[in-house]
């Protein structure tokens, strides 16, 4: 199936919810959200055509502690997955460039896709992802809309987290979900965390896109 995607580290994975959007079957791999651990993963080689995820390395982050660097802890296990793999193309999104990984490095904000949120965020790849990204405007410092939904959850303990500034609605809509989005089960801490540290959807959007132009169907396409 040269449309089937594993998506690992999901969370409540906007990032795979978008690929599916454009048409590919996307395969969630564990996580601790769910009660799930990466690193006892183990799929099978040759069936992906691609590997998508973003290691958490967020301050909010269950997993941050585990994630020292790109040679240890969540940056290994993404390695170790695309490596076991063999996809012909892999994404791994992150808040800050790792040109130690090798690869593309693709820079994006959802404000850049003609969203309100200002949120930068690197995408690393096998892929040049960049000449197939539709931007529509790039940010401007007079009427900047910063939003970082990810540090913005309310928290409770020794820990003195920054409030959130906006109503959960709000944050959802931002995030590209709609206004009612819920998770029945999530304290309201818990879901102002795991809707803010998601990939918007307007940015996995543009991704996938790029990621269907590039492949042209044909998915033995691939640089670097």
């Amino acid at each position: 199936m040269d449309n089937l995607v594993l998506s690992i580290f999901p969370g409540i994975d906007l990032l795979g919810r978008a690929f599916e959007e454009e048409g590919f079957c996307v395969v969630r791999g564990p996580d601790v959200l769910w009660g799930g651990d990466i690193r006892g993963f183990h799929p099978p080689a040759g069936v992906f055509t691609g590997v998508i995820g973003g290691p958490p390395c967020k301050g909010d982050s269950l997993l941050a502690h585990l994630n020292l660097g790109p040679d240890i802890g969540l940056f290994a296990e993404f390695e170790r997955i695309v490596g076991i793999t063999r996809p012909a193309w892999w994404i791994m999104e992150a808040v800050r460039e790792h040109p130690e990984l090798g690869g593309h490095i693709l820079c994006l904000s959802p404000r850049w896709l003609g969203e309100k949120q200002s949120r930068r965020r690197y995408f690393h790849s096998n892929l040049n992802l960049e000449p197939f990204i539709e931007v529509v405007c790039f940010e401007n410092p007079e009427k900047k809309y910063a939003v970082r939904a990810a540090n913005r959850a309310s928290g409770i303990g020794t820990i003195r987290r920054r409030m959130a500034s906006y109503h959960l609605k709000e944050m959802c809509e931002l995030q590209g979900l709609p206004a009612d989005f819920d998770l029945p089960g999530f304290t309201m801490q818990a879901k102002y965390e795991v809707i803010g540290n998601a990939v918007p959807l307007s940015m996995g959007r543009a991704i996938a896109k790029a990621i269907k132009k590039i492949t042209g169907g044909n998915n033995e396409n691939k640089d670097g």
